[in-house]
């Protein structure tokens, strides 16, 4: 065989090769051998990435990184200490698993993004329809919601509400804003520190499904709970 085409052959294989590592280390790092799988076959990991992959914002603070640093120094100017290094992952690893065992069979999903947590509160669980004031079912819900953020106190809150695209813009972005501001006041009354909290609305302009579909509607009208660690 002559060299050119040994060398030909020799980069082929080499690139074989390491399209298959970078495969591989790709299909490890999205879902982690140890989680749990769904009927699907996704992991948590996996299904926490498509929803904020092809849903869009679910997980993802409204906010903005300028409202949470202020709210964060404002915490730890009131004396509650931050978290720092590594602490902060084992923190949320803990509130984490707090929160997915008061939450099983609720209708609630705890969704985890690196230090972030969010809890995606359908309408069904929290708010008739068209509506800002809270059902009587929701109650036990947000009850047990409060008494995690009470344990894991060193964090922020945001409280961000949405709804489908039924309607004028500037009603939807007050329905919104209504809903966070009474899923807030709740579990303030509940002995969750008002400071704590971001409360905010985005009408209908983060949908999580399509505004095509009475589903895709009732799924878009929600309430998000994102936790954000205090960092020192």
């Amino acid at each position: 065989m002559n060299t050119p085409i040994k060398t030909l052959l020799a980069s082929a294989v080499l690139l074989s090769l390491l399209g298959g590592c970078m495969s591989t280390g790709a299909t490890q790092a999205s879902a982690p051998q140890s989680q749990p799988q769904d009927e699907a076959g996704m992991t948590r990991t996996q299904k926490g990435a498509t929803i904020g992959a092809i849903a869009g914002v679910v997980a993802g603070l409204l906010s903005g990184d300028d409202a949470t640093e202020r709210r964060q120094h404002a915490m730890i100017g009131a004396g509650v200490g931050g978290l720092a290094g590594g602490a902060i992952g084992r923190y949320q690893d803990n509130q984490e698993k707090a929160l997915r065992a008061s939450m099983a069979g609720t209708g609630v999903e705890v969704v985890r993004q690196g230090d972030n947590i969010t809890l995606d509160m359908p309408e069904a669980i929290t708010f008739g329809f068209d509506s800002a004031n809270l059902r009587q079912g929701s109650y036990s819900v947000l009850d047990r919601v409060a008494s995690t953020l009470k344990e894991y106190d060193q964090t922020v809150i945001e409280v961000a509400g949405h709804t489908d695209s039924v309607g004028s813009a500037d009603y939807n972005q007050r329905l919104s804003e209504q809903r966070a501001q009474t899923v807030g006041n709740y579990v303030s009354a509940r002995g969750v520190d008002s400071r704590r909290m971001m409360i905010t609305g985005a009408g209908a302009r983060h949908p999580v499904a399509s505004n095509g579909t009475d589903a895709g509607r009732a799924e878009n009208r929600r309430v998000e709970i994102t936790i954000v660690p205090l960092r020192s």
